[in-house]
């Protein structure tokens, strides 16, 4: 007995209990508190555009997703743009890959084995994250799976040259959404030799395999001349590389489960090369150029869900001698304990906070904060992306930096006039939104037009309100006259502003400040602070008493500082200038709310 009674009566297909887990996993918390990553907002931006602007983007960047991209697009177009749309594709390709992680399971080593290995699929911390990500790697992972299925069924029944050739379309396909997938035909070659499948098999395999490579060559040649999109990665630590090792000890250890044995068919030899090839492979090409990312070769998690099946199989197996009515039960049981012991897991999976940003979020807070005929500039011009996806909440701003949009130039940023004329476009504004980077995720500002832009809104403006969320920031600021000069500090990855004085010396005036999410306003609304706090809880600062300590500590951070004799460059102290602030002011209030850290996964 392997199954609950119930079940075997039913006569379900076995490859339908994990195929339905896997789109109610992926259907829990699909909106993701309605929040939108930037690789999820290049896929909105593309999927907007026409044929012919989906095939000028891919001339510039992206050409890797092009496929995906015209897939997206024709969804887009067919159901709208949503993040149900954006999202399930992937569910649904999820899914399918969990239906034939069960197939080939049961194949190999019997129901238990295949049911729990679909199962686990699902819940695989790697796995959870794909599962709800509107890009093309869940996709990739279907292919996979369909190509190993087919691989395990010629291996084992033979088959004509249609099943060879629906084999060698498979893989071209999953090459012609992420061509670094061409890792599982290292991965399968290796499965033939473990199971000495024989010459005819192994020159069918090669004739399949070779036609699938020279599909995907010619894309493979182009997208080399867009490899500045991913001079991001960084190079390969040891560090790197201690997730593959746990994942391959995992591996292993179901592999010797299974106890395979040379010269046939089994879950070792197809799932332990199917987990441990693509991983070795992407270290070794990373050493020569680093593009070791984990969701490059998700694929590779169908060979472990398989080996923990053939754990599970043969706990089975073993225990069905002694217990024939519990063993039934071990499957659902480590199921169950799974589900809880990863629930925070997939808790996390399904928040903002698991990706490095929303732009969606950010969008909101411009559209708060703008008025009528603003400026907004973008640093770094990337991203301009949450205007894309959201252009009804910058409407009524004007991007002056701006000279040819996304869609004309052919990018997903657009293109920037020369730093000289965004520097006299920004000084003859009155009011400038700046929309970039949350501190936590932002990388150090190296483009001149950035350079340019970030040096007037020094020099020329005062940062008069200010919100941070989900790893973006939206600063205002205006040009006016008695301004105070603004604090040049080398913490903030722009130039350092706004600022508050610390936690430390804001809990002397009983005012514990601590976030990210602020706005400064005074009589004047011009005064400005020097360091801006990692956190803040909600808190009000009014007048009186609050204001005094807010003064002081401003006054502790300034003389730091400051020159000796502690001027501030027109012979004023900094103690006299804030008193006389502070005096002029009736009140003065600082609103704040909550930013969460990010961290790139």
């Amino acid at each position: 007995m392997s199954l609950p009674a119930s079940v075997r009566r039913c006569r379900l297909p076995v490859w339908l209990i994990p195929v339905a887990w896997t789109l109610a996993l992926g259907l829990w918390g699909l909106s993701r508190q309605r929040s939108v990553w930037r690789d999820e907002a290049a896929t909105w931006m593309a999927a907007q555009r026409s044929v012919p602007e989906i095939w000028h983007l891919l001339g510039q960047v992206d050409a890797v997703h092009g496929l995906y991209y015209l897939l997206m697009h024709v969804l887009f177009s067919c159901f709208g743009a949503s993040t149900t749309t954006l999202r399930l594709p992937s569910v649904l390709a999820m899914a399918v890959a969990a239906g034939c992680v069960t197939a080939v399971g049961r194949r190999l080593a019997g129901v238990p084995a295949g049911v729990a290995a679909g199962l686990a699929f699902g819940l695989l911390p790697a796995v959870q994250f794909s599962l709800q990500d509107g890009r093309p790697y869940a996709l990739v992972s279907a292919g996979a799976g369909i190509s190993t299925l087919l691989l395990v069924t010629l291996l084992e029944e033979g088959g004509r040259a249609a099943r060879w050739a629906a084999y060698g379309g498979t893989v071209l396909v999953c090459a012609l959404l992420n061509w670094l997938s061409l890792l599982i035909l290292p991965a399968h070659l290796t499965t033939l030799l473990w199971t000495k499948a024989g010459r005819a098999a192994g020159l069918r395999w090669a004739v399949a395999a070779t036609a699938a490579v020279a599909g995907a060559l010619p894309l493979i040649l182009f997208s080399r001349t867009q490899a500045h999109q991913v001079a991001w990665i960084p190079p390969l630590t040891w560090h790197m590389t201690i997730g593959p090792a746990v994942l391959l000890a995992l591996g292993a250890i179901g592999a010797v489960l299974d106890r395979p044995g040379a010269g046939r068919s089994s879950t070792a030899a197809v799932g332990l090369p199917l987990l441990a090839v693509p991983q070795l492979s992407l270290i070794a090409v990373s050493l020569v150029q680093p593009l070791f990312l984990d969701r490059y070769i998700l694929f590779s998690m169908l060979g472990l869900a398989l080996l923990i099946g053939a754990a599970l199989g043969a706990a089975v197996r073993s225990a069905r001698p002694r217990f024939p009515r519990a063993c039934a039960w071990i499957v659902p049981v480590v199921t169950a304990l799974a589900v809880v012991a990863l629930l925070p897991q997939s808790l996390a999976k399904r928040s903002p906070a698991s990706r490095v940003d929303d732009v969606l979020a950010v969008a909101a807070d411009v559209r708060e904060l703008k008025r009528t005929g603003d400026a907004v500039v973008f640093v770094p011009a990337d991203r301009r992306d949450t205007s894309q996806v959201s252009p009804d909440d910058f409407a009524g701003l004007r991007d002056i930096a701006l000279v040819r949009g996304p869609v004309e130039s052919g990018t997903l940023r657009g293109e920037e006039a020369a730093p000289d004329r965004i520097r006299a476009a920004m000084l003859a504004q009155r009011r400038i939104l700046l929309v970039t980077d949350a501190p936590e995720v932002a990388p150090p500002v190296s483009a001149e037009r950035d350079r340019a832009k970030t040096a007037v809104l020094r020099q020329h403006f005062t940062a008069v309100a200010d919100r941070r969320v989900r790893g973006r920031r939206v600063t205002v600021y205006e040009r006016g006259h008695g301004r105070a000069p603004h604090p040049q500090s080398s913490r903030h990855p722009v130039y350092g502003a706004p600022g508050f004085p610390s936690s430390s010396a804001a809990r002397a005036g009983s005012s514990t400040m601590s976030s990210s999410r602020a706005s400064i306003v005074g009589s004047s609304g011009k005064w400005q602070a020097v360091r801006w706090p990692s956190r803040l809880p909600e808190s009000r600062i009014s007048g009186g008493s609050s204001a005094a300590h807010l003064s002081c500590a401003f006054q502790h951070r300034v003389r730091k500082r400051q020159p000796e004799g502690g001027e501030m460059g027109d012979g004023t102290s900094p103690a006299r200038r804030m008193r006389s602030r502070c005096g002029a002011s009736s009140s003065t209030r600082v609103t704040s709310g909550t930013a969460e850290s990010r961290a790139w996964v």
